[in-house]
């Protein structure tokens, strides 16, 4: 390999890695520490929250359709004979 092969092979990987931390947003060190010094996210707290709320409605959900007690099964029997 020439010096002006490895002078192009050193730019284009230097251009490759450039655009991959740009995509992935890869932080530096100094973004880094002023991310990390922000006080709590108001969004991230509500969207905690609303995944909470989301658990306890699925886990409702879940023992509905496991439970195997007739009093569900007589309760569905209501609702078809109103029809």
């Amino acid at each position: 390999m020439n010096p002006f092969e490895m002078v192009v092979a050193i730019v284009a990987i230097t251009a490759i890695a450039s655009v991959i931390r740009a995509k992935y947003g890869v932080l530096r060190r100094d973004k880094g520490e002023a991310f990390a010094h922000r006080g709590p996210d108001p969004e991230a707290e509500r969207l905690r929250a609303e995944v909470k709320a989301l658990k306890d409605r699925v886990a409702v959900l879940e023992r509905l359709a496991t439970d195997s007690s007739t009093a569900l099964e007589r309760e569905f029997d209501k609702l078809k004979d109103r029809d």
